[in-house]
């Protein structure tokens, strides 16, 4: 499958930060249907109140990844950081916060589910 960064769906957009997500991506073995996603970010962006609420307040969500450009810095459950720049290919395990550095762009891959869930539960905090 080949798609367009414009191509790709938007799922949410809010001052700071655009998050795309074509759905039905391809599949994953036990993963199951994974998603393409684009996300441009700003610097300062701050997961952390936006997944309240989900299991230990954080994404529990896998994601792979490669950082286009920019910063990004996450937090996981123990309090342990790792920071991701511009190049780098990523994985991030279940049960993470993040924390834009300087204003960044990178694509994922992720199970198609559980990120959608994460997304809706974004969208349904900034909505009240």
């Amino acid at each position: 499958m080949k798609i367009s960064k414009d191509a790709v769906t938007v799922q949410l957009e809010i001052p700071g930060a655009v998050i795309r997500q074509q759905k039905g991506f391809g599949q994953a073995g036990d993963f199951g249907t994974i998603s393409g996603e684009y996300f441009t970010l700003a610097s300062g962006v701050d997961t952390t109140p936006l997944f309240k609420g989900l299991d230990g307040d954080s994404c529990q969500c896998p994601h792979w990844g490669f950082v286009l450009s920019g910063h990004i810095t996450t937090t996981d459950a123990s309090g342990q950081q790792e920071s991701v720049a511009a190049n780098d290919l990523f994985y991030w395990p279940p049960g993470h916060n993040v924390k834009v550095e300087a204003d960044a762009e990178i694509i994922m891959f992720s199970p198609q589910r559980e990120h959608s869930h994460v997304i809706e539960h974004m969208a349904e905090k900034l909505n009240g």
